[in-house]
């Protein structure tokens, strides 16, 4: 007779207990509308990104979409067109003089504000943010005087300046998150083994602020690349931005010229933000 006792239900004791079936998750009907409002939005904004991607490819003398047939003859006019060129040539000017400026004089505007304490301070803040409150068209006004007064109208360096006071506030705060979040302790610390303010500045606080500078970059160029309103006021025939020139050729014409330029910038935004991703992460400066 075998020691091992067997239950009436004829299982073993040793051996190991049935696993108990898994409760099928119930999906709430709250679920189904949060996500199929978050596809109608994300399908709300993707659907003319795809429409002007495609009718760009179009061979007709108008946009069509889907087209009959796929051709490059527009983005062929983009470079052979001089008035393009020299749209295309200004925008690019600015964005090399106008993110750097804007980043270096944002970047020391934030990290005051974080550092420092003085009387007037949230004034001061408050003044550095008001651009994004005020209306572009009423600060393109305001520089139209100011630059005619100045003799800086029509020139190169009176869009410098108007682009820089409305891209400045969008780097003022996003470096100033990262200040806020950056622990004293470890500049003290650096200091407080030799290092001087320049350096402890230049080894310590640089890369931990630099999410948000790289953040502040980024929005600074696409400000300064998408800006129109400030434009309009303040450029000339021979300063004409690319955005300028598109407000411009759609009043006169609306051939897929103005498509094609755009997806060449949709694919240059798409590779910046895959570089970025790889290098900081998206997560880090969005």
């Amino acid at each position: 007779m075998s020691d091992n006792h067997i239950p009436a239900n004829g299982s073993s004791v040793s051996g190991s207990s049935a696993p108990r079936p898994r409760k099928r998750r119930r999906i709430s009907p709250l679920t189904i509308a949060i996500w199929a409002a978050g596809l109608l939005v994300y399908g709300f904004l993707i659907v003319p990104v795809l429409v002007i991607f495609l009718s760009a490819f179009s061979p007709q003398e108008y946009p069509q979409f889907p087209p009959e047939s796929l051709s490059v003859r527009w983005f062929e006019s983009l470079f052979t067109s001089r008035q393009w060129h020299s749209a295309l040539w200004n925008s690019a000017l600015l964005l090399l003089i106008v993110t750097p400026l804007t980043v270096i004089l944002g970047t020391g505007a934030a990290y005051a504000l974080g550092r420092l304490q003085f009387r007037g301070k949230q004034l001061l803040q408050s003044f550095m943010l008001s651009p994004l409150m005020i209306p572009q068209v009423v600060l393109g006004i305001a520089l139209l005087y100011e630059l005619t007064t100045l003799r800086l109208i029509n020139s190169i360096w009176g869009l410098v300046i108007g682009h820089m006071i409305v891209a400045f506030p969008y780097v003022v705060r996003t470096v100033s998150v990262s200040v806020s979040s950056l622990d004293s302790k470890l500049e003290l610390a650096s200091m407080s083994l030799g290092a001087g303010p320049v350096s402890t500045f230049r080894r310590i606080t640089l890369p931990l602020i630099r999410p948000g500078i790289v953040a502040g970059a980024i929005f600074s160029a696409v400000t300064s690349f998408g800006e129109v309103s400030i434009s309009l006021f303040v450029s000339s025939p021979k300063t004409i931005t690319v955005p300028v020139r598109i407000f411009g050729y759609i009043d006169q014409t609306f051939d897929p010229s103005v498509n094609a330029i755009s997806v060449i910038f949709i694919v240059l935004a798409v590779a910046a933000l895959i570089v970025i991703d790889r290098t900081i992460g998206l997560t880090k400066v969005m």
